[in-house]
């Protein structure tokens, strides 16, 4: 039986509104995109590693790392859109976006989310979320919160605090708050249907690409994780990543 194939896409385009070029930011002396390929690379359960980008200076770097980097248009909405272009006329089961501004994803992160998919034709899509210790977090809009079933299919995904506790003073003491992580797999067929289909209500309202996918009843597997998606978005995020790139040297 051949193996299913799974291709890990890292969207890194240059235009970042926060962080213009970021992907070659000086991260302890390598550019952010170098540690990102190389945590990506150690994942088992993909067959190809490529770099959906607009920029050839970030083309250029990929290559010299040994990753092929496919060049695609400028104007995408979202990551989604960019990685359905790059992986057309490639074969493959599922492919797993992963956020290029994370130096610190977890290789194992990854495998579990392509498991979810190639071990269970029950799901179109497989996510993550990690536990919220942080009231203010709760409360940002700027941390997706997600909430889900008992069989682990996301329920819904929104800015606000959700679900909302009407008993307490503060959202932390039910501990039911998660984190929604920015990283994806998709059954490949899924996803072409649905860069195919407009944005609804709710992703518009929201500006969360997910909810598109479920409102076409499309089925999103939620994986629970300790890990926290450490991100690199301003450049005052430079010094922190740092700081955890060396203790995880120690």
């Amino acid at each position: 039986m051949t193996k299913p194939s799974v291709i890990g896409v890292i969207p890194a385009r240059w235009g970042s509104t926060r962080f213009p070029g970021k992907s070659l930011a000086p991260i302890s002396g390598r550019p952010l995109i170098a540690w990102v390929v190389e945590r990506v690379k150690q994942a088992q359960s993909l067959s190809d590693v490529i770099v959906a980008t607009d920029d050839q200076r970030i083309a250029d770097v990929v290559e010299g790392l040994g990753v092929r980097a496919v060049m695609t248009r400028p104007d995408h909405p979202s990551g989604t859109d960019r990685i359905a272009e790059a992986i057309q006329g490639m074969d493959s089961d599922a492919v797993v976006n992963i956020q290029g501004d994370e130096p610190l994803i977890s290789p194992a992160l990854i495998d579990e989310l392509s498991g979810a998919l190639l071990e269970d034709g029950r799901w179109d899509m497989a996510t993550a979320v990690a536990p919220i210790d942080r009231e203010e977090d709760v409360t940002s809009a700027s941390v997706v919160k997600c909430v889900w079933g008992q069989d682990g299919a996301a329920l819904y995904f929104s800015r606000s605090p959700i679900p909302h506790v009407r008993d307490s003073d503060t959202h932390l003491d039910a501990c039911i708050h998660w984190r929604h992580l920015g990283i994806y797999a998709y059954r490949r067929k899924f996803l072409e249907t649905l860069v195919q289909t407009k944005p609804c209500m709710l992703e518009e309202a929201e500006k969360l690409e997910q909810l598109r996918a479920l409102h076409i009843g499309g089925r999103i597997r939620v994986i629970q994780t300790e890990e926290r998606g450490i991100g690199v978005d301003t450049p005052a995020d430079v010094p922190y990543v740092e700081s955890l790139l060396r203790q995880e040297c120690e």
